[in-house]
């Protein structure tokens, strides 16, 4: 089951145009990820670990450049429909982590962020290969304070921003 949500949740769509390979990568890395201690994890904890495996896959990507920003949303992506799982949630306690997860990013949850964040709200949007932690970042922090104000977690925000911006 694990597999089959790396493969759905990290389809061709969502890794297009980032290199031959990668795709077939990603959803082989995070389908050999270990989830089982990520509940019993404390904020600072999980978002270590988070960038951990963002490095790990980065590693495992055959694409140039160290795309940070595919890795990153390849498993936010993960992480999500691993959530949304009841017996995946269930089975690796994802509701305990549940606000601190991101929101996955790409260009139409990029155009939402900044649409609401106004007039140079936000920073450029690089795009996803050229997307770093520090820029990441940014949206990201900007995405939990609109979540707050909804009274959502960050993570839930990808259902209506890539839906309405795509």
């Amino acid at each position: 089951m694990k597999r089959r949500t790396a493969v759905t949740a990290v389809g061709p769509s969502a890794l297009r145009g980032q290199g031959k390979g990668v795709l077939g990568a990603a959803q082989t890395f995070l389908s050999k990820m270990d989830l089982s201690r990520v509940s019993m994890m404390n904020r600072e904890q999980f978002y270590h670990w988070l960038d951990k495996q963002t490095y790990l896959l980065v590693k495992q990507l055959p694409a140039r450049g160290a795309p940070w920003g595919t890795a990153r949303k390849a498993i936010n992506l993960f992480l999500r429909d691993i959530l949304y799982n009841q017996y995946l949630s269930r089975a690796f306690g994802m509701k305990n982590i549940e606000h601190w997860l991101e929101v996955p990013l790409d260009s139409a949850v990029a155009s939402g962020l900044k649409h609401e964040a106004g007039r140079d709200g936000l920073p450029a949007w690089p795009g996803l290969k050229n997307l770093k932690k520090d820029i990441s970042q940014d949206f990201q922090n900007f995405a939990l304070h609109i979540a707050e104000e909804n009274g959502i977690a960050r993570i839930h925000l990808d259902v209506y921003l890539w839906l309405e911006n795509r």
